[in-house]
């Protein structure tokens, strides 16, 4: 199993890196640059909302069956048939409970029609991410780093030449932005739809009242988990927007540096989508958890804190090469969401082990005190430091809940060797900010300093021990299961 996720993940992390990064710091900015960051603000402001609600989509429906088709791959055409007819329900649900909410917080008229294009958004990501659940647990994972790019090549090509491509017309306006996602979206989902019809076999589409009812009972935990998770991702934006007299125009500038959180985030989730099914399948054999979890967790934890010690050192240089608005403000969320993000990367490790193992009850009461504590410092934080006291809410809840979640999996698990990995990786961070340091007073340009300090944080990894060559090569010599 530790080959296959060698395998796979570099297959995910080459299409990947040559396509979302593009995507978010390219066009993502660059439509930020276009429209500027007031309106951009509201833009992010309303895609938070439907972010915070976008689990009535889902229900947990999406993580669930990931673990069962993984377990029990031939039931798929069964399965989704059932699903089929309950999120068409709950797609309705969640239109009418996020536009309802937006009337509540007082949005108004284009707002209004806007966050509408949205709901329809999230309804097709959630769509491509249930049948993309599917692919994962068939073990389909060539297939699903295939679709894991389509939407955004689509939205580089089209938004690309809206930006870029035109020789004159109207100037560039949000909504086609979001009209452009539509189209990506609805292509992505039939494509995926296809691919898993070739899986599943005949598929019977219909409401079956009792196998409905089993699925949400079962996927709840999954639901309930996601929802809470979720606000203390994405509650800051919201929470700028609307506490703040400037509020529109601070959700942009702190979009400047949780956009780069946000491209590193993607990799992160990449890997938890391909540990899900890996980690439900060792613990459905009864196999030692052990060496997948530590080689997974090492390889993020190498990556993540070198991304934290370049970019924090560097910060106002890296948002120098998308902005030149707001590049002051900015920077210091930059510096703590990087940090944050080695904290996202071990929950995309250990929580998606517990979420495998079925460990939700435990999950849910530590999501719930995140969120809880995630909200209470915004509201203290936002007032007296604005989008800094965000960035700050951030590191504190999702450092905690990230240890909180590493000392379950010791527990729940019995996984073995994360003392000696924190050790390691306190080495390795040690180093890093000595070696970057050292560049900084010597006054090497960004490309040069990161090429080199690239080099030294590979290094670095070995003569820790972070990450052992002798390590990669046993993994990837053994026989893959499944």
């Amino acid at each position: 199993m530790q080959r296959a996720f060698l395998t796979n993940l570099a297959l995910l992390l080459v299409l990947n890196l040559l396509v979302k990064p593009f995507y978010i710091l390219g066009i993502d900015a660059g439509v930020q640059g276009a429209v500027g960051a007031e309106a951009y603000g509201t833009y992010a402001a309303l895609l938070s909302l439907g972010f915070l609600l976008n689990i009535v989509l889902d229900l947990g429906i999406t993580n669930y069956n990931t673990r069962h088709i993984a377990k029990h791959t031939p039931l798929m055409g069964k399965y989704l048939g059932g699903i089929a007819a309950m999120r068409g329900g709950l797609m309705l649900a969640y239109a009418v409970l996020t536009v309802a909410t937006g009337i509540v917080l007082g949005y108004r008229g284009a707002q209004l029609g806007m966050l509408g294009w949205l709901v329809l958004n999230q309804a097709l990501v959630a769509t491509i991410l249930y049948l993309r659940s599917n692919i994962q647990g068939a073990q389909r994972f060539r297939q699903d780093s295939l679709l894991s790019v389509l939407d955004r090549v689509l939205l580089i090509a089209g938004v690309g030449w809206l930006l870029w491509g035109r020789s004159g017309g109207p100037a560039f306006r949000i909504e086609w932005f979001v009209w452009a996602q539509t189209g990506a979206y609805a292509i992505t989902a039939l494509v995926a739809l296809v691919l898993v019809r070739r899986l599943s076999g005949p598929v019977r589409v219909g409401w079956r009242p009792a196998f409905g009812w089993v699925v949400l009972k079962q996927s709840f935990p999954f639901a309930l988990l996601i929802l809470l998770m979720t606000f203390y991702y994405r509650i800051d934006t919201l929470m700028l927007e609307r506490m703040l007299p400037d509020g529109a125009l601070q959700a942009g500038i702190y979009y400047q540096g949780f956009r780069w959180f946000e491209a590193l985030n993607m990799l992160g989730y990449l890997v938890a989508g391909l540990l899900l099914p890996m980690f439900s399948r060792v613990l459905h054999e009864r196999a030692n958890v052990s060496p997948l979890a530590g080689l997974a967790f090492r390889m993020v934890l190498a990556g993540a804190v070198a991304v934290a010690v370049f970019g924090g050192m560097h910060a106002s240089e890296v948002l120098g090469l998308l902005y030149h608005e707001h590049v002051a403000e900015a920077t210091p969320v930059l510096r703590l969401l990087l940090w944050s993000f080695v904290a996202v990367c071990t929950t995309y490790v250990f929580g998606t082990l517990l979420t495998a193992g079925g460990n939700l009850r435990q999950l849910n009461w530590m999501a719930a005190i995140g969120a809880l504590l995630n909200i209470a410092l915004n509201a203290v934080l936002i007032p007296r430091f604005q989008v800094e006291g965000a960035a700050w809410a951030a590191l504190v809840s999702q450092g905690l809940t990230a240890l909180v979640q590493v000392l379950l999996s010791i527990r729940l698990h019995r996984v073995t060797g994360i003392p000696g990995l924190f050790l390691r990786a306190a080495l390795h961070t040690a180093l890093l900010l000595g070696l970057g340091a050292l560049m900084v007073r010597l006054g090497w340009s960004l490309p040069m300093a990161a090429g080199a300090f690239g080099v030294c944080a590979l290094a670095s990894s070995a003569l820790t021990g972070l990450l052992r060559p002798s390590d990669l090569r046993e993994a990837l010599k053994a026989k893959a299961h499944g």
